[in-house]
């Protein structure tokens, strides 16, 4: 096994590549939560949608980073940037991370 497999926890392999790509969505919309439209602005509290402030700045970095990208980036490289905080937050939610884009239907693109 190499030294990077043995790093990886195992609360890595409960998640799916899909779950990564909702975090990456997720990410992007609490980087840019208007998605760039011209005129709206939105004063959100993440907190109180249950997004704590010390998984928020790792969030907004990683939504900055990623805000033209696709959401289906490599499970491993988006596990090495969360921070201990998000990890822990991200097994957790890792299923009701694509009703954070619900609940900005004006701005879906869908």
């Amino acid at each position: 096994m190499s030294a990077k497999k043995a790093e990886i926890p195992s609360q890595f392999y409960q998640l799916k590549p899909v779950h990564f790509a909702d975090l990456i969505r997720a990410a992007q919309l609490i980087f840019i939560p208007s998605k760039g439209v011209s005129g709206v602005y939105t004063d959100i509290n993440w907190e109180e949608i249950g997004i704590p402030d010390d998984v928020l700045a790792n969030l907004r970095a990683l939504g900055q980073e990623y805000q033209y990208s696709s959401p289906h980036i490599p499970p491993d490289i988006i596990w090495s940037k969360l921070t201990p905080e998000t990890r822990v937050w991200f097994v957790e939610n890792k299923d009701e991370l694509w009703t954070l884009e619900e609940l900005f239907p004006m701005l879906d693109e869908d």
